[in-house]
Protein backbone atom coordinates (compact mmCIF):
# COMPACT_ATOMS: atom_id res chain seq x y z
CA UNK A 1 0.00 0.00 0.00
CA UNK A 2 1.64 3.67 -0.55
CA UNK A 3 1.69 5.47 2.14
CA UNK A 4 -0.39 9.07 1.94
CA UNK A 5 2.08 12.02 2.91
CA UNK A 6 -0.02 14.88 1.97
CA UNK A 7 -3.01 16.58 2.24
CA UNK A 8 -4.71 18.79 -0.50
CA UNK A 9 -0.92 18.67 -1.89
CA UNK A 10 1.15 20.17 1.03
CA UNK A 11 3.36 17.76 3.51
CA UNK A 12 1.53 19.53 6.35
CA UNK A 13 -1.34 21.56 7.46
CA UNK A 14 0.00 23.88 10.10
CA UNK A 15 3.01 25.44 7.64
CA UNK A 16 0.19 28.43 6.65
CA UNK A 17 -0.96 28.63 10.25
CA UNK A 18 2.94 29.14 11.24
CA UNK A 19 3.81 31.57 8.53
CA UNK A 20 0.27 33.43 9.27
CA UNK A 21 1.34 33.75 13.50
CA UNK A 22 5.08 34.74 12.58
CA UNK A 23 3.63 37.94 10.06
CA UNK A 24 1.65 39.19 12.73
CA UNK A 25 4.39 38.97 15.63
CA UNK A 26 6.56 40.78 12.89
CA UNK A 27 9.02 37.63 13.22
CA UNK A 28 11.18 37.24 10.25
CA UNK A 29 12.24 33.56 9.00
CA UNK A 30 15.46 34.24 10.34
CA UNK A 31 14.36 35.56 13.84
CA UNK A 32 12.06 32.31 14.19
CA UNK A 33 14.80 30.10 12.76
CA UNK A 34 17.13 31.89 15.55
CA UNK A 35 14.48 30.79 18.07
CA UNK A 36 14.31 27.79 17.09
CA UNK A 37 18.15 26.79 17.04
CA UNK A 38 18.15 28.38 20.67
CA UNK A 39 15.89 26.00 21.46
CA UNK A 40 17.90 22.98 20.41
CA UNK A 41 16.77 22.41 16.51
CA UNK A 42 18.46 21.76 13.73
CA UNK A 43 16.45 23.99 11.40
CA UNK A 44 17.18 26.70 9.12
CA UNK A 45 15.71 29.40 7.14
CA UNK A 46 15.13 27.55 4.19
CA UNK A 47 13.46 24.76 5.76
CA UNK A 48 10.95 27.20 7.71
CA UNK A 49 10.61 28.25 4.26
CA UNK A 50 9.51 24.78 3.22
CA UNK A 51 7.24 24.39 5.86
CA UNK A 52 4.92 27.38 5.43
CA UNK A 53 4.99 26.59 1.95
CA UNK A 54 3.65 22.31 2.52
CA UNK A 55 6.94 21.85 0.93
CA UNK A 56 8.29 19.75 4.07
CA UNK A 57 6.71 17.65 6.65
CA UNK A 58 6.95 18.81 9.88
CA UNK A 59 7.53 16.34 13.05
CA UNK A 60 5.90 16.50 16.59
CA UNK A 61 8.61 17.51 18.33
CA UNK A 62 9.21 20.45 15.76
CA UNK A 63 5.71 21.39 16.77
CA UNK A 64 6.07 21.48 20.25
CA UNK A 65 9.50 24.24 18.92
CA UNK A 66 6.78 26.51 16.96
CA UNK A 67 4.77 27.04 19.84
CA UNK A 68 7.32 27.60 22.26
CA UNK A 69 9.59 29.76 19.67
CA UNK A 70 5.97 31.61 18.66
CA UNK A 71 4.97 31.64 22.36
CA UNK A 72 1.75 30.33 21.08
CA UNK A 73 -0.60 27.48 22.38
CA UNK A 74 0.19 24.39 19.96
CA UNK A 75 -3.66 24.15 19.59
CA UNK A 76 -3.42 27.55 17.75
CA UNK A 77 -0.95 25.83 15.45
CA UNK A 78 -4.42 24.12 14.16
CA UNK A 79 -7.27 26.44 14.32
CA UNK A 80 -7.89 26.08 11.26
CA UNK A 81 -8.26 21.87 11.89
CA UNK A 82 -10.20 21.76 14.66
Amino acid sequence: MRKNNDYNNSYNIIGNRIKSIRLSQKITQEDLCARMQILGFQISRSDISKLENGKKLITDFEIIGFSKALKVNILDLFQDYI
